[in-house]
């Protein structure tokens, strides 16, 4: 039978019908390890990803929650498209809600799950898996169970409603709550368990927003259950944008989670944060971000997983946004976690008002044309800074492999969409190549212009590299000969 009418048959079937097809369908799609190898923790350097083949693996994406609002009930609509277009920039994951209106199956009832939801989330990971998306599957999102705005909100789980609590910290206290929502784990893992594609499982967005939860108790004892029924996926939790001394404390209890597999932290731009670092230049901001997680427990991959920039106090999508049609904030949200030491680029967020509006996808295969070829695991990078008095110079140096990302420091999010001053060419400049750069005899050295797409073949003289003119940032490899 062809998939399209397994699909008409699971969304129109009801009952125990309706089960035995959503979960025969599933078996029938679940497509083995041979055929697509699933995203694990890097045995050779637990810093890093890498494929179940041994293949190294950097996730290439964002958050893309959900179709807009509006959708057709069974149509992925512009989500497919964007879908598409990230994957033709070479982007190979993306992050949903499966909480979302769109996709959340838990929408009627409390512990009542509709298998109609869950033929959309069929529908796109045969998609991702086609195009060669990997999914972060984030599983609950609401902060309150009653009051707040309608986003955050989820009043079936009140018990007046016939629900198992009486509030939020009842629900995540109470054993009442728990097994529910461990029934709830249990109803995915028989449906997506054995799905490459999925790249991981994240329990809850932002859990400590969560009004009055114990959100570490809770998170303890349901990650060991994600990976007692997720045993090839990754399994990981998140809390709200680290732009607060406060902060600091809760994500050292995040990163020490027993079973949290990733070390994710959100960070924004943001003018009405406390923390001073959140207001400034963008690239600054996501690496300070990553650097302070990698202190807090080192040999674990680090992710920006959200970033962007916002209203202040997270009142909106960044007014400044519509300016921004040469990608500079997502140019920098890409780059510099990566050059700080992060397991992969940052994930931006406003990926309907911000990227697809301003068509930025190119920037995603900009990024992976910089990395195109590095196994990270293998290269054991070290981090590093080099000071320069106009440009932030970002380095990554490896066993075999010496990168640089040379970003302008005259230019910037402030200078040019808020003052409109164009990025002034940066001519004449000469990187100084720290200690321990792989072996220079017989390397391959080069320049690539992420703006312009283009590698330029370069040479080390007395341990300087000559560069080319070039504006707002500029690559630097060196590849040892092998």
């Amino acid at each position: 039978m062809k998939v399209s009418s397994l699909r008409r048959l699971v969304v129109a079937a009801v009952g125990v019908a309706a089960l035995s097809a959503g979960v025969a369908m599933a078996a029938d799609d679940a497509h083995s390890e041979k055929k697509m190898p699933f995203v694990r923790v890097s045995p050779r350097d637990a810093r890093y990803f890498e494929l179940s083949d041994g293949r190294p693996y950097i996730p290439i994406g964002l958050n893309m929650i959900q179709p807009p609002r509006g959708a057709k009930q069974e149509d992925l609509g512009p989500m497919a498209d964007w879908i598409k277009s990230l994957a033709a920039n070479r982007g190979n994951f993306i992050r949903v809600w499966l909480s979302a209106p769109y996709f959340d199956v838990e929408h009627e009832k409390s512990g009542r799950y509709d298998e109609a939801r869950f033929a959309r989330i069929f529908d796109l990971l045969n998609l991702c898996r086609a195009q060669g998306v990997r999914v972060k599957m984030c599983l609950e999102h609401f902060r309150t169970l009653e009051g707040g705005k309608e986003w955050s909100r989820k009043d079936l789980h009140l018990v007046e409603n016939g629900g198992p609590a009486t509030d939020a910290a009842d629900f995540f206290a109470d054993e009442k709550g728990r097994r529910q929502f461990k029934r709830k784990l249990t109803w995915f893992a028989d449906r997506f368990g054995d799905r490459p594609a999925v790249f991981g499982w994240e329990l809850w967005n932002e859990v400590n927003c969560v009004r009055g939860a114990d959100w570490y108790a809770w998170s303890e004892v349901m990650l060991a259950d994600l990976h007692r029924k997720f045993r090839r996926n990754l399994a990981m939790q998140s809390l709200g944008s680290f732009d607060r001394d406060s902060g600091r404390a809760m994500y050292r209890r995040l990163v020490a989670l027993p079973g949290n597999d990733v070390a994710q932290v959100h960070r924004y731009l943001d003018l009405g944060a406390a923390l001073e670092v959140c207001r400034g230049p963008v690239d600054v901001l996501a690496a300070d971000a990553v650097r302070e997680i990698l202190t807090m427990k080192p040999g674990r991959p680090v992710l920006l997983a959200e970033s962007g920039a916002v209203e202040p106090n997270h009142s909106g999508p960044f007014k400044l946004y519509a300016k921004d049609s040469a990608g500079l904030i997502l140019h920098d949200v890409l780059f510099a976690p990566f050059f700080a030491g992060a397991a992969g680029p940052g994930h931006i967020w406003h990926w309907d008002h911000y990227v697809a509006k301003n068509d930025l996808w190119r920037h995603f295969g900009r990024f992976a044309e910089a990395v195109d070829g590095i196994d990270p695991p293998a290269e054991g990078f070290k981090a590093g800074m080099i000071e320069h008095p106009r440009l932030r110079i970002y380095t990554l140096t490896g066993r075999r492999t010496f990168l640089a990302w040379l970003r302008d420091g005259e230019n910037t999010w402030q200078a040019e969409l808020a003052d409109g001053k164009p990025p002034r060419p940066v001519a004449g400049a000469v990187l100084a190549l720290p200690a321990g750069v792989p072996g220079l005899d017989g390397a391959r050295l080069r320049t690539y212009d992420p703006w312009t797409n283009t590698w330029v073949p370069a040479e080390a003289a007395g341990g300087k590299v000559a560069l080319p003119a070039f504006t707002r940032s500029l690559v630097v490899r060196i590849d040892a000969a092998r």
